[in-house]
């Protein structure tokens, strides 16, 4: 297969924990042929899509890990995958460039994931598609909604809808003397809608990343657990990751939002599950594959270039 990637700037990515990394690398282990992009590199011209690729060799150094050749545009649709890996912000340069891909599967690209139904699934709205295993959430730019939520519940989690790794997420106390000020920060003075949701305390015990690969669980999940005194288990937000198996819990939903992901044309998906409760659908650039590998040796990526491979077959 020739396979592009459509990624952050090469050297800005961690090869010792990044998901994309792994994947290239297991495809490059089968022969597949690889290629970069970046997201500036797709434009539309002359009404068609194309992308200034460069081919990709991966090395067996550490540093440069890879070896790419000259930039050349070449039509997407001459590749049997594109994989959409372009880390968030989920911003509008990101939306426009799932219009772009969204075009370019028109012309006869394969994109994964499919670039409509990414920014479809909001990363934090697409858990109301599942409300049995949420727990309850208001989303909202009012103050005074936000305040009654707290009143209500007496223990919440204030987050962006379009944050990140962990980012301007405020947990708030009935009694916190800075409940004001959050709310103003983080919905910019009730100019940004946000999500609150009821504090689950067992994020003690980990943020877990599920990975659902072609409507299927991986076996283990990332357990991210807090750091001594914060509540947010993000490994970018100094938590630490532990592989573990998928409780019955986080198996019933994986099985339960499996199949309508795949239906939707999300290939790859990461859940995060606290507790018995689903807090959000990741399908932008999910990640975890090192940390699981490394530490179960289980070998997601290997599971994940199975289902590329049998997605491409199944079309030719």
């Amino acid at each position: 297969m020739k396979i592009a990637f459509v990624l952050d700037p090469l050297d800005s990515i961690k090869t010792y924990k990044d998901s994309s990394y792994a994947m290239m690398r297991e495809a490059s282990a089968r022969g597949h042929a690889l290629s970069s992009l970046a997201q500036e590199d797709l434009v539309i011209r002359n009404g068609k899509v194309v992308g200034y690729a460069r081919d990709l060799a991966l090395t067996p150094d550490a540093s440069p890990w890879y070896r790419v050749g000259e930039r050349a545009p070449v039509g997407l649709e001459t590749f049997d995958a594109v994989m959409m890996r372009k880390d968030p912000p989920f911003d509008m340069e990101y939306i426009y460039s799932t219009y772009l891909l969204e075009l370019a599967q028109r012309q006869g690209a394969r994109v994964i994931n499919d670039p409509r139904a990414v920014r479809d699934h909001n990363e934090k709205l697409a858990i109301f598609r599942f409300p049995e295993f949420t727990v309850p959430t208001l989303v909202t730019r009012e103050e005074s909604l936000i305040r009654e939520f707290l009143a209500e519940h007496g223990d919440i989690i204030v987050k962006p809808l379009d944050g990140m790794g962990g980012t301007s997420v405020f947990r708030l106390h009935r009694q916190d003397y800075n409940i004001g000020v959050v709310i103003e920060t983080v919905t910019h003075y009730g100019q940004r809608t946000v999500m609150a949701q009821k504090f689950i305390p067992e994020i003690a015990k980990g943020d877990k990343r599920v990975l659902i690969i072609d409507g299927e669980p991986v076996p283990y999940s990332l357990a991210r657990i807090p750091k001594q005194g914060e509540t947010r288990g993000n490994l970018a937000a100094g938590g630490t990751g532990l592989a573990q198996p998928l409780s019955a819990r986080d198996l019933e939903i994986a099985r339960a939002l499996g199949p309508a992901l795949k239906t939707a044309g999300l290939l790859l998906v990461g859940l995060d599950v606290i507790g018995d409760y689903l807090t959000e659908v990741n399908v932008t650039s999910p990640t975890c594959m090192r940390e699981i590998a490394d530490q179960t040796g289980f070998n997601v990526a290997a599971m994940m270039i199975d289902a590329l491979e049998k997605t491409v077959n199944n079309k030719r």
